[in-house]
């Protein structure tokens, strides 16, 4: 894989990105939770995935569903308690950790993170700029409109993924690309995010293959693949140039890159 320049602090790493989705939601740990990063951590994952939500009065969680029911003992609408009642859920015997609380307790970690909904963008911002941790954070989200409002609130120095549209359009021209072709820069969509981060195919559509990344490092956009749990997918991405790969199963991750030489 050619260098590429990083367009920002977090993106500097040598070789492809592994990224612990959710800290490893397929590990011994459940998703989400101070054990399930811990371990990613011991496990040599210096990339750490996860989603935030924050409480009716401000405090972001590390948590991925709108509702509390499917992981933890409780239930109702994160966006309408308080962090007072969030804070007696357990998920096994753990309670759900803040964005703070993982900011802390892996300070040499980088932390991907998915803005969930609209509440969370001033309490997040808030919180990167009192922590200092711009520089080892790229936020990610499935909205336009809240990757428009965090760019805002935090500016350039925020490093962010594509949103759905600068995603799309940079797919679509990517379509006129012959086998083989190097694209003149200037023939792209100008995309505001530092990298994309897509799945490999949405149904039969494939999303990621080779003309996507010749357009996306064209623009010097890495391109990080989410979730691939499978070697012979993550095998079949990093022969294409994917510079990342977000996982469950952070052992087969780990022994792909290993078998290249490229974990570090």
């Amino acid at each position: 894989m050619p260098e590429r320049t990083a367009r920002h602090p977090y993106l500097n790493h040598p070789g492809p990105i592994p990224f612990a989705h959710r800290g490893g939601a397929a590990g011994p740990a459940v998703e989400n939770t101070l054990t399930a990063f811990r371990l990613a951590v011991e496990a040599g994952y210096r990339y750490l995935e996860t989603d935030v939500h924050a409480s009716s009065d401000g405090v972001l969680l590390a948590f991925h569903d709108r509702r509390l029911h499917r992981v933890t003992d409780s239930r109702g609408r994160v966006k309408a308690l308080s962090a007072a009642e969030i804070a007696r859920a357990r998920i096994g015997d753990e309670p759900i950790p803040t964005m703070a609380e993982l900011l802390e307790a892996f300070p040499e970690a980088r932390f991907n993170i998915d803005v969930k909904e609209p509440n969370t963008i001033a309490p997040l911002a808030d919180l990167l700029r009192r922590t200092d941790a711009l520089d080892r954070v790229c936020i990610s989200s499935f909205s336009d409109t809240r990757l428009a409002a965090i760019r805002a609130a935090l500016g350039p120095r925020l490093c962010t993924s594509a949103g759905p549209r600068e995603a799309w359009r940079l797919w679509r021209a990517s379509r006129r690309l012959r086998p083989g072709e190097q694209p003149d820069p200037a023939t792209l969509p100008r995309l505001a995010a530092d990298c994309l981060q897509l799945p490999p195919a949405l149904g039969r559509i494939v999303v990621v293959d080779s003309r996507l990344l010749t357009a996306a490092h064209a623009l010097d956009l890495p391109v990080h693949v989410w979730t691939v749990n499978d070697a012979a997918t993550m095998e079949e991405l990093l022969d294409l140039g994917a510079d990342g790969i977000m996982t469950d199963d952070l052992d087969a991750l780990k022994t792909v890159l290993t078998k290249r030489g490229s974990w570090s």
